[in-house]
């Protein structure tokens, strides 16, 4: 996933949003708990594999978040999305614009078969969470 998000980042030339960092941040605590559930002894499996399924759940939320964010299904946060301008002077306008970030939250850069990024984080990280959840089972 990783691999995925800053490939688009870096050769896809798509900088991420606010929430596309929120995002990353559970998945390289689930990596960095598979990195250390091979190195350490069997008995620290469970306590791992549940920290890894609550890591990859997080991430799976903040990508549902997103996705509902970016169909306007809610208000994302203030500082990466657009707000309401009427009634705005040109001068306000301009000062609103130049303070705006680069990169908006409520904007799809990207999407296959009619899914944003988010949401595609959002369905992978519930099938990260599950595989979590069956090691956790196995442990």
């Amino acid at each position: 996933m990783m691999l995925g998000a800053l490939g688009f980042q870096y050769i896809g030339a798509m900088p991420p949003c606010d929430l596309c960092y929120w995002q990353r941040y559970p998945h390289i605590v689930a990596v960095a708990l598979g990195l250390l559930a091979f190195l350490l002894p069997r008995a620290a499996l469970l306590p791992l594999a549940v920290l890894g399924a609550i890591a990859t759940l997080t991430t799976a939320a903040i990508g549902f978040y997103h996705t509902g964010v970016e169909r306007d299904w809610w208000e994302g946060p203030a500082a990466c999305t657009s707000a309401d301008v009427s009634g705005l002077s040109s001068d306000q306008l301009f000062d609103r614009i130049m303070a705006a970030p680069i990169v908006r939250c409520d904007e799809v850069p990207w999407e296959m078969f009619g899914l944003s990024m988010a949401s595609w984080n959002t369905l992978a990280s519930l099938l990260l969470a599950a595989l979590w959840i069956m090691a956790a089972r196995r442990a």
